[in-house]
């Protein structure tokens, strides 16, 4: 995938945000997860990541505790979270957006004005060719312990291929 209007530099950074239902649960670990691997690879001020979700039902909430002890367990802080509804106009803000299922892929699409801010939703899954097939990460909230966890490992690995093809053309920007 090409990542639109790469040429990032410190006062425009590149801008991520994943979208789930209800901002609780898949997004804000997504989030986490990919902001840990910036901040690690040392392209923090060149990439900023947030999340939202569809709905306003957990606006202003924690995420569930269930993600963050799954995220603790892995060594990720998610206790700083607070869920927010994803509005519409952040679109011209944002450079690429990525959805956690396909119903978030719809409803965001069909929220977009523009093909060029249709061309930023992609679907997390897509960019791990081994977990592609799969389309959606499941939602772990009416589940249990163990599947937050796997859905956590899920969005890791995802996540760690979006960094792969993401991280070069940051870099290459950077210069």
């Amino acid at each position: 995938m090409s990542f639109p209007s790469l040429s990032p530099d410190e006062s425009t950074p590149f801008r991520i945000i994943f979208v789930c239902t209800g901002n609780i649960c898949r997004s804000p670990m997504a989030e986490l997860v990919l902001r840990d691997l910036i901040t690690r690879s040392g392209l923090g001020r060149l990439v900023t990541t947030s999340s939202a979700g569809t709905g306003d039902w957990h606006v202003g909430e924690q995420a569930d505790t269930r993600a963050v002890a799954a995220l603790a367990a892995r060594g990720y802080d998610g206790s700083h979270h607070r869920a927010r509804q994803f509005d519409p106009a952040w679109f011209a803000d944002l450079d690429l957006v990525v959805v956690l299922d396909r119903t978030q892929d719809r409803i965001l699409r069909n929220w977009a004005t523009t093909d060029k801010d249709r061309d930023k939703v992609r679907l997390l899954l897509s960019f791990d060719p081994d977990q592609a097939p799969l389309s959606d990460v499941p939602d772990p909230y009416y589940s249990d312990d163990a599947l937050f966890a796997s859905v956590l490992g899920m969005i890791e690995r995802a996540n760690q291929a979006l960094f792969t093809q993401l991280a070069p053309a940051i870099r290459q920007g950077d210069r």
